[in-house]
């Protein structure tokens, strides 16, 4: 992808010059790059004996509850690659060399602006306009699920601001909700402009980050350090700064907001269809081309049911190792726990996602090496906090009864103790989450009233919440820069589920 990309609608009759592109660039300019070994091939060695420990044996998809269940519905899991998406992409880094964070550009704004839907507009990209709405896709058909379009494409090839959005069947089923939305909203304001039905879009999208994506992985304590009589206050921000644009922190892109890899489950089950529960990633021992892989269109009988993925509606909890039980195939599907664990599909990645084999925990290690980032205790000593004790960095599944299955290994126990004292940001975060849970409520009948639920903690949430901030405040169009008293007509508890509902028509006009 070419760095027109970066030339996006801005607000209102403004757009974006490829000249102020963001940067990658250090939140923790004066802390000295983490070593793992005495040279390269010893470095790699031991981040992939890590990274080894990082991934769970193989444990198949299931319709029931899960161990490693936490309280947040799954589609937050995705939500939050869709964001990503939405604020940063690096199409021309490489792992094959030491690169310095200051020298790589940020193709994607860095601020929540919905660039991966918009792209350059309908002035610009007239094909994936019908005037001021998004085209849509054809009509997808599932067992159960009666309102359901894919993406529009030519050639299989998804028409829309951002591939990356078609990289799997979820994401690319919400890219195709978000487009729903757009349209609605102008079919229920249609007296407004393009730019100004896209900025309401955008209102309720950072509404949605702000007020309950956040609250959902980010611990109330840190989120609390933040806020002014209940509402975010950019003077508390301590640790993200810049000067004329914000820009993406490695801390954040290759370390803290890489959360969501522990939170893939093995599979899910998208309709009520027998055949319709389905790996993430293929099995590279047995290729099961039902996957959820994308970069392509979502085939017969694939229609999601979204009150399987978000709270549209309240449904049974389920009865836990049970497979003939009813209740499993319909009840909410929650991501997992925010752990150092990854589930073992993300073990080697397919050829669709990447081009590099290696395990998902071994790239996320190896590139945060090569970025020069420090590890997570000297981190959390440049932030005046008690770094995590090696004892309490554990590597394994933050389930609240570990069985044979589920082993807990301490850092300093790996690779003959390169990592005691010394563990990658990433996997610190991770770690440090376990010791920052929760008891969120969950909505089901039929089970528990709450589940222990990992969130993250000073050192990783404090880097999340700060960049997300730091990045509205710098945005002179956003919520929180034109009207941070702004709520939804619907109330102030508008959240991802209400996004969704929206978009399927369900709900109040939205102004």
């Amino acid at each position: 992808m070419s760095s027109r990309h970066a030339i996006v609608p801005r607000g209102l009759n403004a757009t974006r010059s490829p000249l102020s592109q963001g940067r990658f660039g250090r939140m923790f300019r004066k802390l000295a790059p983490a070593k793992f070994g005495p040279n390269d091939s010893n470095t790699i060695a031991n981040l992939s004996a890590l990274a080894d420990k990082m991934v769970a044996g193989f444990d198949g998809p299931k319709d029931g509850p899960d161990a490693e269940e936490s309280g947040i519905p799954s589609l937050y899991t995705y939500f939050g690659q869709f964001i990503d998406h939405d604020i940063t992409f690096d199409p021309v880094s490489s792992l094959t060399k030491q690169q310095d964070p200051d020298g790589l550009v940020d193709f994607r704004t860095p601020s929540l602006d919905m660039d991966n839907v918009y792209g350059r507009g309908p002035n610009d990209q007239p094909y994936m306009y019908d005037g001021i709405k998004f085209r849509l896709g054809e009509k997808v058909t599932g067992a159960g699920v009666l309102d359901a379009v894919d993406l529009p494409r030519f050639k299989g090839r998804a028409l829309i601001g951002d591939p990356r959005n078609d990289e799997n069947s979820i994401v690319s089923q919400f890219q195709a909700l978000m487009l729903r939305f757009h349209n609605r909203m102008v079919d229920d304001n249609d007296s407004l402009s393009f730019e100004e039905v896209q900025q309401r879009v955008r209102f309720h999208y950072q509404y949605v980050v702000l007020n309950d994506f956040l609250p959902r992985i980010v611990h109330a304590s840190v989120l609390d350090q933040l806020k002014t009589a209940g509402r975010y206050d950019r003077g508390k921000l301590a640790y993200y700064h810049w000067k004329t644009y914000p820009f993406m922190p490695v801390e954040f892109s290759v370390a803290a907001y890489r959360l969501g890899h522990s939170m893939i489950r093995p599979g899910y089950r998208l309709n009520d269809a027998a055949n319709m529960l389905l790996q993430i990633f293929p099995d590279p021992n047995n290729p099961d081309h039902n996957a959820l892989t994308g970069f392509r269109a979502m085939g017969p009988g694939r229609a999601m049911d979204w009150g399987r993925f978000i709270d549209l509606d309240t449904r049974p909890y389920g009865v836990e190792d049970d497979d003939a039980n009813p209740d499993n195939k319909r009840r909410l599907q929650f991501a997992y726990r925010i752990d150092a664990s990854l589930v073992d599909p993300l073990r080697k990645l397919p050829p669709e996602v990447a081009s590099n084999p290696a395990s998902l925990a071994l790239r996320n290690l190896e590139r945060s090496w090569r970025l020069g980032l420090p590890s997570g205790q000297a981190v959390a000593k440049a932030m005046k906090l008690t770094p995590l004790t090696d004892d309490e960095i554990i590597i394994g599944k933050a389930v609240d009864e570990p069985g044979p299955g589920d082993p807990q290994v301490k850092i300093a126990s790996i690779a003959n103790g390169v990592f005691a004292d010394n563990c990658p940001l990433w996997a610190y975060i991770l770690a440090e989450a376990r010791q920052n849970a929760t008891n969120m409520p969950i909505s089901a009948t039929g089970g528990p009233a709450t589940v222990k639920t990992p969130q993250l903690g000073p050192v990783g949430g404090r880097i999340v919440a700060e960049v997300f901030l730091g990045m509205m405040f710098g945005d002179n169009s956003s919520v929180l820069s034109l009207d941070p008293q702004w709520t939804p007509v619907t109330g102030s508890g508008f959240a991802l589920k209400d996004l969704v509902a929206y978009a399927l028509g369900q709900g109040d006009p939205l102004h």
